[in-house]
Protein backbone atom coordinates (compact mmCIF):
# COMPACT_ATOMS: atom_id res chain seq x y z
CA UNK A 1 0.00 0.00 0.00
CA UNK A 2 1.62 3.14 -0.87
CA UNK A 3 1.50 6.21 1.63
CA UNK A 4 1.38 9.85 1.10
CA UNK A 5 4.73 11.92 0.47
CA UNK A 6 5.64 13.23 4.21
CA UNK A 7 5.37 17.00 3.92
CA UNK A 8 9.05 18.75 5.07
CA UNK A 9 10.35 18.91 8.84
CA UNK A 10 10.32 22.14 8.27
CA UNK A 11 6.41 22.59 8.02
CA UNK A 12 7.16 24.57 4.84
CA UNK A 13 4.99 23.35 1.99
CA UNK A 14 6.94 22.47 -0.87
CA UNK A 15 6.10 23.82 -4.49
CA UNK A 16 5.22 22.15 -7.08
CA UNK A 17 7.18 21.72 -10.61
CA UNK A 18 4.03 22.89 -12.24
CA UNK A 19 3.92 25.72 -9.90
CA UNK A 20 7.82 26.62 -10.23
CA UNK A 21 8.46 26.49 -13.84
CA UNK A 22 5.32 28.20 -14.20
CA UNK A 23 6.94 30.77 -12.64
CA UNK A 24 10.29 30.85 -14.49
CA UNK A 25 8.21 31.03 -17.72
CA UNK A 26 6.17 34.51 -16.44
CA UNK A 27 9.74 35.89 -14.92
CA UNK A 28 11.31 35.08 -18.61
CA UNK A 29 8.19 36.74 -20.60
CA UNK A 30 7.91 39.78 -18.12
CA UNK A 31 11.96 40.14 -18.44
CA UNK A 32 11.26 40.27 -22.34
CA UNK A 33 8.76 42.52 -22.05
CA UNK A 34 6.59 40.26 -24.25
CA UNK A 35 2.37 39.63 -23.84
CA UNK A 36 1.27 36.45 -23.37
CA UNK A 37 -0.55 36.63 -27.05
CA UNK A 38 3.26 37.12 -28.93
CA UNK A 39 4.71 33.84 -26.87
CA UNK A 40 1.94 32.04 -27.41
CA UNK A 41 1.41 32.57 -30.88
CA UNK A 42 5.32 31.93 -31.28
CA UNK A 43 5.23 28.89 -29.21
CA UNK A 44 1.87 27.71 -31.25
CA UNK A 45 -0.18 27.52 -28.09
CA UNK A 46 -3.18 29.28 -27.24
CA UNK A 47 -3.10 32.40 -24.96
CA UNK A 48 -5.60 30.61 -21.96
CA UNK A 49 -3.62 27.19 -21.88
CA UNK A 50 0.17 29.39 -21.83
CA UNK A 51 -1.62 31.83 -18.75
CA UNK A 52 -2.68 28.56 -17.16
CA UNK A 53 1.06 27.28 -17.37
CA UNK A 54 2.25 30.25 -16.08
CA UNK A 55 -0.05 30.72 -13.04
CA UNK A 56 0.88 26.68 -12.57
CA UNK A 57 -2.53 25.73 -13.10
CA UNK A 58 -2.10 22.61 -15.94
CA UNK A 59 1.15 20.15 -16.35
CA UNK A 60 2.48 20.91 -19.44
CA UNK A 61 3.47 17.81 -21.80
CA UNK A 62 7.45 18.30 -22.52
CA UNK A 63 6.89 19.01 -26.26
CA UNK A 64 4.74 22.32 -24.90
CA UNK A 65 7.56 23.49 -22.25
CA UNK A 66 10.16 23.14 -25.28
CA UNK A 67 7.72 25.43 -27.15
CA UNK A 68 7.10 27.94 -24.84
CA UNK A 69 10.72 27.80 -23.95
CA UNK A 70 11.82 28.03 -27.96
CA UNK A 71 9.47 31.17 -27.85
CA UNK A 72 11.13 33.14 -25.40
CA UNK A 73 14.73 32.38 -26.95
CA UNK A 74 15.39 29.46 -24.81
CA UNK A 75 16.15 25.64 -24.91
CA UNK A 76 13.74 23.25 -22.61
CA UNK A 77 17.25 22.73 -20.48
CA UNK A 78 17.50 26.53 -19.91
CA UNK A 79 13.88 26.59 -18.77
CA UNK A 80 14.79 23.17 -16.83
CA UNK A 81 17.71 24.35 -15.23
CA UNK A 82 16.18 27.96 -14.33
CA UNK A 83 13.75 25.99 -12.56
CA UNK A 84 15.68 23.65 -10.84
CA UNK A 85 17.84 26.75 -9.60
CA UNK A 86 14.59 28.04 -7.89
CA UNK A 87 13.98 24.55 -6.18
CA UNK A 88 17.87 24.46 -4.84
CA UNK A 89 17.16 27.52 -2.78
CA UNK A 90 14.78 26.25 -0.68
CA UNK A 91 15.52 24.65 2.65
CA UNK A 92 15.91 20.94 2.56
CA UNK A 93 13.61 18.72 4.58
CA UNK A 94 15.50 16.30 6.79
CA UNK A 95 13.26 13.53 8.58
CA UNK A 96 13.02 13.10 12.05
CA UNK A 97 11.85 10.61 13.82
CA UNK A 98 10.62 7.26 12.35
CA UNK A 99 12.27 6.02 8.70
CA UNK A 100 10.24 7.16 5.46
CA UNK A 101 8.87 4.10 4.17
CA UNK A 102 12.03 2.23 1.66
CA UNK A 103 14.72 4.08 3.95
CA UNK A 104 16.87 1.66 5.00
CA UNK A 105 19.01 2.79 8.52
CA UNK A 106 21.73 1.33 8.71
CA UNK A 107 22.93 0.29 13.09
CA UNK A 108 25.99 2.27 14.10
Amino acid sequence: MKTAPRPPADGAKEPLWRDVVGDVLRRERLAQERTLKDVADAARISMPYLSELERGRKEASSEVLAAAAHALGLRLSDLLSLAQGRLVGLPRARPTGAAYQGEVRLAA
